[in-house]
């Protein structure tokens, strides 16, 4: 039976995203040039993702800025590594053993805790977990690169996110973006960040997790993710995502028990335009490709896309 390999990548920057990565590798001659995506060059990390994309089972977990300062790096590798794993269930393929990189068991409590080894380095021994570093690594450097061209000012395609010398004295001198991590210094001090009361977190934290669910759907389904939260004064754009040559508006409902739907009004739809055409305005890189509201409908305590489809603009 098969191993599925975990790794994570992200979880010291100072903005974007903490992603986790999960493999299930084929019997193949390619395998063996697997090793920890930081021994391997970007060019070669390029090459060796596309390849493990195609022939391998892979799932991504995401947890965005705005839900890791609200739960805290643990749970939020917690959150991200379950949902890089029910993406791979999410494909109906078997493996026998999980073997996550690290001292820490994220699937601890859950049906597959006793299916789990932890290996320390186990990103430069088991080719899985190498395969699982790689592709989070370039999703999430992707990921920062675009978000360069929305942030031009803090070096992002360079950075990634990190801590640079470069990249503190541009905090310092422009401030922060809504990509970075409030909970982390010395941004935590600069803005005074403390984690909201529980009633409120758990308010926010449900929605990301519902965001962060759609935003996964997508990516299965082939898209790349522009942005998270695009806020105009009169409407904030949950995902805004490309797909050959249509981009897409999306609104995420969740609901508990269904219903989501229902909160997408005529003036809601016309809210979403107008922050749509906002941003299509100044990325007129963008300008050719056909526009589509969607809208995604997240239910249950899973946190399962029930339902996502496309509006006339």
């Amino acid at each position: 039976m098969a191993i599925l390999g975990i790794d994570e990548v992200g979880r010291g920057p100072l903005a974007g995203p903490l992603v986790v990565g999960a493999v299930i590798l084929p019997e193949a001659e390619w395998v063996r040039e697997l090793k920890d995506s930081k021994r391997l060059s970007a060019k070669k990390r390029k090459v060796l993702n596309e390849i493990i994309l195609k022939e391998a089972v892979t799932g991504l977990g995401f947890v965005m800025v705005d839900e890791l300062d609200a739960v805290g790096v643990s749970e939020a590798l917690r959150l991200a590594t379950r949902r890089a794993v029910k993406s791979v269930q999410n494909l109906h393929r078997e493996f026998s053993q999980i073997i996550i990189d690290g001292k820490v068991n994220f699937l601890k409590q859950t049906t597959l805790e006793n299916y789990v080894s932890t290996v320390v380095k186990a990103d430069d021994l088991i080719k899985e977990v190498s395969a699982a570093s790689i592709i989070a690594k370039v999703a999430r450097d992707h990921y920062m690169i675009e978000l360069a061209s929305r942030f031009p000012n803090y070096g992002f395609e360079k950075n990634v996110g990190y801590g640079t010398a470069e990249h503190l004295a541009a905090i310092n001198k422009y401030g922060i973006c809504e990509e970075h991590r409030k909970s982390f210094e010395p941004i935590k001090s600069m803005v005074g960040f403390s984690r909201p009361m529980a009633e409120r977190k758990n308010t926010t934290l449900v929605g990301k997790r519902g965001e962060g669910a759609a935003a996964e759907f997508l990516v299965r389904a082939k898209h790349q993710i522009l942005a998270r939260n695009f806020k105009t004064q009169y409407c904030e754009i949950d995902i805004i995502s490309l797909k050959e040559d249509k981009i897409y508006f999306t609104e995420v409902k969740y609901r508990c028990n269904g219903g989501g739907l229902e909160a997408i009004t005529v003036k809601k739809r016309q809210q979403m335009k107008f922050a749509a055409e906002v941003f299509l305005k100044f990325r007129q890189e963008f300008s050719d490709f056909d526009p589509f509201l969607a809208v995604a409908e997240v239910e249950g305590r899973n946190f399962e896309v029930k339902n996502w489809f496309s509006l006339s603009f």
